[in-house]
């Protein structure tokens, strides 16, 4: 284990002796200074008065430079690392905005990057003037959070200011009938979700015109989390909110927060249709950090085709949790799941109850579905130290408060570098060394990183994949737009190269009427109905308790399928439900409640035309191909695997319809001459464990799950006459994992390559070739048929 002596509480993880094994790699992170700056000199002096009450002397470097960006009028993403102050800031130009009215630049493009002084105060009954003669009043700011936790925290940093100008409120679903008006007439610090603002606050918007004709700031925190179609949807609302605002004669800068990614400025730029300037050279002081790779050890269980099976990551991360919190080191474990956050927090307690029972009550799970007073007891606890151990859901990766603890665990992949180092960031105060530990699941992706640490530590983390201009996207935020103001052709720049070739089939599906000034949304239906902004698609599927007719939730129909048919396990806010009957007819899932010890996994069978061949690039007698593709999927059984220790139980069969889905898919081909070659090599098996691991891989490359995409692939597939190998993206339209795949392909397939042959099964398992959502049965399955065709494809690209 390369580095110096590692910090105490990983010595405490190694006392025993038969872990030693399990540590793959070690990384230390030096300790890094701060650097100041001084105070913008337009930063309101009681501003500055409520910040040194704080403690906050001065600004770090990178906050001032992102503050005076905004403030002179330039959009602007900060993208620097967990707890370095991003919300600073963002907060010192919009509070000085709200707070003491400045002026601005009038048009803005005029002086694009010139510093207003700000106005003198008015005198009562008379407005400031800008200074190029524009009268301006009091701005205000929108501030759009993907949860509501994370707006609840913004909303107690910003009243703990106790500025007396600031009117700061939330305006979201739990926001009260009663309250809602006061917030559109009286509030100027408005904390909102891309949710409310699509279905709210821009179908409404002339209710909230004083609002927008002041608008000076838009503020979007984890700018990161908008990616694939979600991110795409966002992208389109930002859109329709600027057009919007121009109708009111604002034009507000845009200032967004993000982790750490690749090309901010340009991932930024794509999400807001503006030019973003980034800002990622984080300043901010860290303490020294050790970051170990945990693989789980192998069992004596065998899973699908008698493949090995290794422990639980929730298993191994609730002892080492446990142990940690006996250490009195202060320990957060991230979990994908809910289900894996309770169950990090069960196993860990039900350690303690042997070693420590005083302690069983000092460790906790957090997730979202609890009632938000829970959340905050918890948040409390964790910050006071009378939690030491946490189990939670990304929940806490966003900007919650909850920086400073003593040692992270990160239960499995999380999807992204950045992701993981905004995890790992929340372990460490200034000057104190701090513990991450990942710990792998068993999965293709996480034994190939556990095993190649350069892929985390010595490479930038990934880009932000989205496509604002996916047509099943883009048309239902035209209809949209064309709802909330008639769309021109000056609209049609606004909302990319391709709105104007969607218009007249939305004029022929008589969604929208065409006339000599624009175009009009006809129906009398919600326009905002037609675009899930959470990427889901269909009509929604009640889930509806048998016993009680309680309504649990809804999921999509096309989710519906793999989530709530027949046997299914159906999780809602702690509780288990097993599914007893999936009506489609009446779109309506009936559940009653279980204790099941079993976690169930849908399987489909899916068939793959090419509709069109976008890109295609020889790798010498091979082929890479990007295109349009219609996918035909049909879910056929579903499997069920013990919670402890993923043992398969059994398989039961399904009658459900199948579905289609048009969308982008990236694949390769290999010669009928180069498969001459390869003699008496099991072609399916190959190609379909080729499949299953490259799926697996792709999340490194693209920000997305391999629950994201899927994959199809055959000896002889009947469009290309060739061995064949598809992954596509599973959202119609497409939403950019396909292109990024096809983009990194060289990269993708490389990883995919050495993370089969790394492995250290025999004939394939979980870790490399076998896939969790197999329809197949992960049969046939070739391990070295895969190395051999990805051998022949690989040398000549």
């Amino acid at each position: 284990m390369p580095g110096q002596r590692s910090p105490e509480p990983l010595d405490r993880l190694l006392a025993d002796p038969t872990r030693r094994g399990r540590i793959t790699h070690v990384q230390n992170v030096p300790a890094r200074q701060g650097r100041r700056a001084p105070w913008p000199s337009w930063t309101p002096p009681e501003l500055l008065d409520r910040l040194a009450a704080a403690g906050i002397e001065a600004p770090w470097r990178h906050q001032a430079e992102a503050a005076e960006l905004a403030h002179a009028g330039r959009s602007v993403i900060i993208a620097t690392g967990t707890a370095s102050g991003k919300s600073l800031a963002y907060l010192l130009p919009a509070l000085a905005a709200v707070h003491t009215a400045p002026t601005i630049p009038t048009p803005r493009e005029a002086a694009p990057a010139q510093v207003t002084e700000p106005a003198q105060a008015a005198a009562p009954g008379r407005r400031p003037t800008g200074a190029l003669g524009r009268t301006v009043g009091e701005g205000t700011v929108i501030y759009l959070s993907p949860t509501k936790a994370l707006a609840a925290d913004q909303l107690r940093a910003v009243r703990a200011l106790r500025l007396p100008r600031v009117r700061a409120a939330t305006y979201d679903g739990d926001t009260p009938r009663d309250e809602r008006g006061w917030v559109r007439q009286h509030a100027n610090y408005v904390l909102t979700n891309p949710d409310m603002l699509h279905r709210s606050i821009l179908p409404g918007h002339s209710r909230w015109s004083g609002f927008l004709r002041r608008l000076r700031y838009v503020i979007i925190d984890e700018a990161h989390g908008y990616r694939g179609v979600f991110g795409s949807h966002v992208a389109q609302i930002i859109r329709r909110l600027r057009r919007v605002c121009a109708r009111y004669g604002a034009s507000p800068t845009f200032v967004l927060a993000s982790a750490t990614t690749s090309e901010p400025a340009t991932a930024a730029s794509r999400l807001t249709g503006l030019d973003v300037i980034a800002v990622d050279d984080d300043t901010s002081p860290r303490g020294p950090a050790t970051f170990a790779l945990w693989e789980p050890p192998l069992t004596d269980l065998r899973g699908e085709q008698g493949a090995p099976v290794r422990r639980t990551a929730t298993a191994e991360a609730a002892d080492l949790l446990a142990d940690l919190v006996v250490e009195n080191v202060q320990t957060l474990a991230f979990v994908r799941s809910r289900r894996g956050a309770e169950s990090v927090a069960l196993g860990a307690r039900r350690a303690l109850e042997e070693a420590a029972p005083e302690l069983t009550g000092r460790v906790a799970a957090y997730r979202a579905g609890y009632l938000p007073e829970e959340r905050r007891a918890l948040e409390k606890s964790l910050r006071t130290r009378e939690l030491v151990g946490l189990a939670s859901t990304n929940a806490l990766e966003l900007g919650v408060d909850v920086s400073g603890l003593d040692a992270v665990l990160v239960c499995g992949w999380p999807g992204t570098r950045a992701s993981l180092w905004q995890q790992a960031g929340r372990a460490g105060r200034s000057g104190q060394s701090a513990l991450a530990v990942l710990v792998a699941r068993d999965d293709p992706l996480d034994t190939y990183l556990v095993h190649h640490p350069e892929a985390i530590f010595g490479t930038p983390v990934e880009a932000t994949v989205l496509d604002p201009d996916n047509p099943y996207v883009l048309g239902p935020h035209l209809c949209a737009a064309a709802a909330e103001l008639p769309l021109n052709d000056a609209d049609l720049d606004l909302f990319g190269p391709t709105a104007g070739d969607l218009l007249p089939d939305l004029v022929r599906r008589g969604m929208l009427r065409r006339r000599p000034a624009g175009w009009f949304w006809t129906r009398r239906d919600n326009p905002a109905d037609l675009a899930d902004i959470r990427g889901a698609g269909g009509a929604p599927v009640q889930v509806v308790e048998l016993a009680t007719g309680r309504l649990l939730g809804t999921v999509d129909e096309s989710s519906a399928h793999t989530t709530v048919h027949d046997g299914a396990v159906y999780l809602h806010q702690g509780e288990s439900f097993v599914v007893q009957t999936l009506d489609l007819d009446d779109s309506v899932a009936l559940v009653e409640a279980a204790d099941p010890d079993y976690s169930t996994t849908a399987r489909d069978v899916t068939d793959i035309r090419i509709v069109e061949e976008l890109r295609s690039t020889p790798w010498g007698e091979a082929r890479l191909h990007y295109g349009a593709v219609e996918v035909t999927h049909q879910v056929v059984a579903y499997q069920m695997r013990r919670l402890q220790t993923g043992e398969m139980l059994g398989e039961k069969p399904l009658d459900l319809p199948p579905r289609t889905l048009r969308t982008r898919a990236v694949w390769w081909t290999l010669s009928a001459d180069q498969v001459d070659t390869l003699g008496d090599l099991d072609l399916a098996g190959a190609a379909h464990a080729a499949e299953h691991a490259s799926i697996g891989l792709l999340p490194l490359f693209a920000t997305c799950d391999r629950w994201d995409i899927g994959g199809v692939s055959t000896a002889v597939h009947p469009d290309t006459g060739l061995l064949t190998v598809f992954v596509y993206d599973g959202h119609e339209g497409g939403a950019g994992f396909a292109e990024r795949g096809y983009r990194d392909a060289l990269s993708w397939l490389t990883a995919t390559r050495d993370a089969i042959a790394s492995c250290e099964c025999e004939t394939g398992c979980p870790s490399c070739i076998q896939s969790p959502k197999c329809g197949n049965g992960n049969d046939p399955l070739d391990k070295q048929g895969a190395l051999t065709l990805l051998a022949h494809l690989l040398p000549h690209p």
